[in-house]
């Protein structure tokens, strides 16, 4: 596989890992970047830019990265509450006060964050072009009663977790969350990330898919847990529910759906602009600046939720928006935060080591929290900290 781009001295199982995602675990197309203190040690990119297609990746090539994206918008609420404009825990109603409805008068906004909110379902679901109305989004979940007791459980909320947020950030500042993004975290990192793709830059973004991973000769293929297929496959079933809050899927490829701003599962970045970004949590950053002051990098990984994931059905591990290592999200080390997108991307930050990650692709697999191409990537990652330290 011809691999393009570099990497600093130390951080060549990185490169080896990334060309074996290609002949070994499915890639089409690909890029990983890595930052070391600040400064950009890993830039690789590979493939197709899209998945069905055969005009090379280049430089700069972006993808949606699905949820992913909620690690970009949870760090909105929390620079909001390092600028003093949000308080973490006060109830949502306080700020959007149709919120209370249903029962859930006493949900914090940390509760939102940790996804402890009970809300991953709504009652009718949302088509696609409701769901990029952020009105409709937002009055749909402050109408929905809670499935549990807000902040007594958690459960991953995998789709209304756009419409939490985002509904939040506009009462809060009056923008969309994908104005705040733009203007306060991708413009002054200068990072390639947007909630909301602006039209000019729709032809640096490839197309999405679904890829199967091939099986070697003699290899047994995995299975998941008995109640974890069974949640997926059970109509009403919180799993099945939350992740069809949307119904019919959206098409990723279509330009509305990219253009819309929906913080739980439609970004879009460059490998190297969701390495920046996580970068500028724990650190300055080489020709940009820093995002998170200490002690908002330590609240977004202090463990909010732990255990038996409602939605998931697996044990998942919260911060404030962030997942946190565990068995289901492994990342470098107990120190990291960050966020996978379903079958594909990874995001996340270590503050022990200084290291920051992206990693996108335009090949989707099965997988939710722990792609198989992304977890190479860090096991390589893990194994050049080693070297480097």
């Amino acid at each position: 596989m011809d691999v393009s781009g570099a990497v600093a001295e130390g951080f060549e199982p990185v490169r080896e890992a990334f060309a074996r995602n290609f002949t070994a675990r499915g890639d089409r197309g690909a890029a990983v970047a890595v930052y070391r203190d600040g400064r950009k040690v890993v830039d690789l990119w590979g493939g197709v830019r899209d998945v069905d297609g055969e005009a090379p990746w280049e430089r700069g090539t972006a993808q949606i990265v699905r949820s992913a994206t909620k690690g970009v918008a949870a760090a909105v609420l929390l620079l909001l509450h390092q600028r003093g404009e949000l308080d973490l825990e006060a109830p949502v109603g306080a700020y959007w006060p149709e919120y209370k409805a249903a029962g859930k008068e006493r949900t914090l906004v940390r509760d939102l964050l940790a996804h402890r909110a009970g809300v991953p379902v709504l009652d009718r679901p949302l088509t696609p072009a409701e769901a990029a109305d952020p009105d409709l989004g937002a009055a749909a979940v402050a109408a929905q009663a809670p499935a549990w007791e807000p902040g007594a459980d958690h459960g991953y909320h995998a789709q209304t977790y756009s419409w939490l947020t985002g509904e939040l950030v506009r009462r809060v500042t009056g923008r969309t969350i994908g104005a705040w993004i733009a203007e306060e975290i991708a413009g002054p990192l200068g990072a390639d990330l947007w909630l909301g793709l602006p039209a000019g830059e729709s032809a640096r973004v490839g197309r999405v898919g679904p890829v199967e991973a091939p099986v070697p000769a003699g290899a047994l293929r995995t299975r998941p847990k008995r109640a974890v297929s069974d949640a997926y496959a059970d109509p009403a079933s919180l799993t099945r529910r939350a992740f069809a809050a949307i119904t019919p899927l959206p098409d990723e490829n279509d330009p509305a759906y990219r253009a819309a701003a929906l913080p739980a599962s439609n970004g879009i970045a460059t490998a190297e602009g969701l390495a920046r970004f996580y970068a500028s949590l724990i650190g300055e950053v080489e020709g940009g600046r820093r995002l998170f002051l200490p002690e908002t990098a330590r609240a977004a990984r202090g463990e909010r939720a732990a255990g038996p994931d409602r939605v998931l059905v697996v044990n998942t591990r919260f911060g404030l928006g962030y997942m946190l290592h565990g068995t289901a999200s492994p990342l470098l080390s107990p120190t990291s935060f960050g966020h996978p997108g379903r079958g594909g991307a990874l995001g996340f930050a270590d503050p022990e080591s200084g290291l920051a990650f992206g990693y996108v692709t335009n090949g989707f697999r099965k997988s939710v929290t722990a792609d198989p191409r992304a977890q190479a990537l860090v096991r390589a990652l893990r194994e050049s900290a080693q070297r480097v330290s």
